[in-house]
């Protein structure tokens, strides 16, 4: 883990701030000035920044601005003087991750490092989980079936038909397959039959000879030249011509074939990997398709799920689709609240991958803030889920307290405890069971935002709404609680 760096003029804070951490047994690296600190940032990064606003020279604002500019992930404490709260806002304007207010509790201060701290080493694990990240992700039952698939087929050149609904990844797993094969070192070359017209189809499979067509005025390769040696992946093989369905059976029976205009027979050497998501039988049935072409395609065949049959990898899917869009935009990775992302792996979508993928570019553009809620997602997505038929709700108290997720009525969740003879203890514990059993994702964090979000609620009432009493009486400061006011969505507070 790399240290904690704190940033101060003032000798006496840098020293408490050391001997407290280093009593959490956690290392730090002191600098009187922000210049100190950013340029040992051309060689280091911290763990975790905390940085008073005003020193000589540079600010903490300018140091703020610096490091979220090169290392958005980094959580930075602005340290602050009463009169600087203004500066403290700017700082939250600017990425801050808190704020500690001169004069300040040093045991207070070392939990909010401590929380920041948490903070970092998850977004550094996402980091490293991401980039180790194969080149298919998947834990449900029906992926490890297609895994299991392409180990046993790693040692073999037999031609394969993959078939799946659109945007549910058929290329990726033909990529899988030859990246695992013994001509992994080849070619992989893939082309969409229905994306190319009738009319250059032939072409860009088989190639011209010069002058074989008007505009044909120099030789090309075709696409089962370019992948001598290696895979040819036809996606939407269903889409082919019944004549290049012909030419294909001829190549995929005696591996020969010839370009257009040309009169010499060439020799192929290619795994050929097709992919539909069309019913081919059926096409076979209504004869738009080749019965024997049909057979030589299918030689093995791997069903691929749909994203509905495997929406326990959407939490997955949708982190690692976040976190590739914010690389690519050069932005801090967002994060989907546990509501939101229950909300997702409810979804039908019909568009598989592929749409979650699109939808996660959107949230990285569109969405407000770091942690996205519900509400921040796309509204039509949001209205077509509300309008649509919800499955019936048990009645037994966990259940019930699981189907609304921060929502959770403390007073109903006791009644519960009291008809059941149990403890809201022997509740929580009999809900985390079932959650692990059902191998749900973050069970810490969402019932962590439950329990807070039930605390707050009914502190709140308690107060009729005012959050400082509210603060006050729960032991948290006014920012915190704002601030949790605001993560977990909770309505009925006052600003006091």
């Amino acid at each position: 883990m790399k240290p904690i760096w704190i940033v101060d003029d003032d000798e006496s804070i840098r020293w408490v701030l050391e001997k407290a951490l280093a009593r959490e047994n956690l290392a730090t690296q002191s600098f009187s000035s922000a210049r100190d600190a950013m340029a040992a940032l051309q060689t280091g990064t911290p763990q975790v920044l905390v940085s008073d606003i005003r020193m000589p020279g540079a600010s903490g604002l300018e140091l703020l601005q610096t490091v979220k500019a090169k290392h958005p992930g980094i959580p930075v404490i602005i340290i602050t003087a009463f009169s600087d709260l203004d500066s403290a806002v700017s700082a939250f304007q600017g990425g801050a991750f808190e704020y500690l207010a001169k004069p300040f509790d040093v045991d207070k201060a070392v939990e909010l490092i401590r929380r920041a701290l948490d903070e970092s080493l998850r977004e550094t694990d996402i980091e490293q989980s991401a980039a180790q990240t194969p080149e298919i992700l998947g834990q449900a039952p029906a992926m490890q079936d297609v895994f299991r698939a392409i180990g046993r087929l790693s040692q073999s050149n037999v031609t394969v038909l993959i078939t799946g609904e659109s945007g549910s990844g058929k290329e990726l797993v033909a990529r899988a397959l030859h990246k695992h094969s013994p001509r992994a070192s080849q070619p992989f070359v893939a082309l969409n039959t229905a994306a190319i017209p009738k009319d250059l189809l032939e072409s860009e499979l088989f190639g011209h000879e010069r002058g074989a067509f008007t505009g044909a005025q120099a030789m090309r390769r075709g696409r089962f030249e370019q992948a001598e040696g290696g895979t040819l992946f036809l996606d939407e093989i269903g889409d082919m011509p019944l004549d290049l369905q012909t030419r294909l059976l001829r190549v995929l029976s005696d591996g020969h074939f010839y370009r257009v205009g040309g009169h010499q027979s060439l020799k192929a050497n290619v795994r050929v990997i097709a992919a539909t998501h069309q019913n081919l039988e059926q096409r076979v049935r209504e004869g738009l398709f080749r019965e024997d072409l049909y057979h030589r395609l299918n030689v093995i065949r791997l069903r691929l799920p749909s994203l509905r049959e495997r929406n326990e990898d959407i939490p997955i899917l949708a982190r690692y689709f976040l976190t590739q869009s914010a690389r690519q935009l050069g932005v801090e990775a967002k994060r989907l609240s546990p509501q939101a992302m229950q909300f997702l792996s409810q979804l039908e979508f019909p568009g598989n991958v592929r749409q979650l993928e699109n939808l996660c570019n959107w949230i990285t553009v569109m969405a407000p803030g770091q942690t996205v809620e519900i509400k921040d997602l796309p509204q039509d997505l949001v209205e077509a889920r509300a309008h649509a038929p919800q499955p019936a709700q048990t009645l037994s108290a966990p259940a019930s307290i699981a189907a609304a997720p921060v929502a959770v009525d403390p007073a109903q969740a006791a009644a519960y405890a009291e008809a059941a003879g149990a403890s809201w203890i022997s509740l929580l514990e009999t809900e985390a069971a079932q959650m692990l059993a059902q191998e749900q994702p973050e069970v810490m964090d969402i019932l962590g935002r439950q329990f807070e979000a039930a605390l707050i609620k009914i502190a709140l009432k308690h107060t009729h709404g005012r959050k400082n009493d509210a603060a006050v009486r729960l032991g948290i400061g006014r920012n915190t609680i704002t601030r949790k006011i605001q993560e977990l969505g909770i309505g009925g507070a006052e600003d006091d």
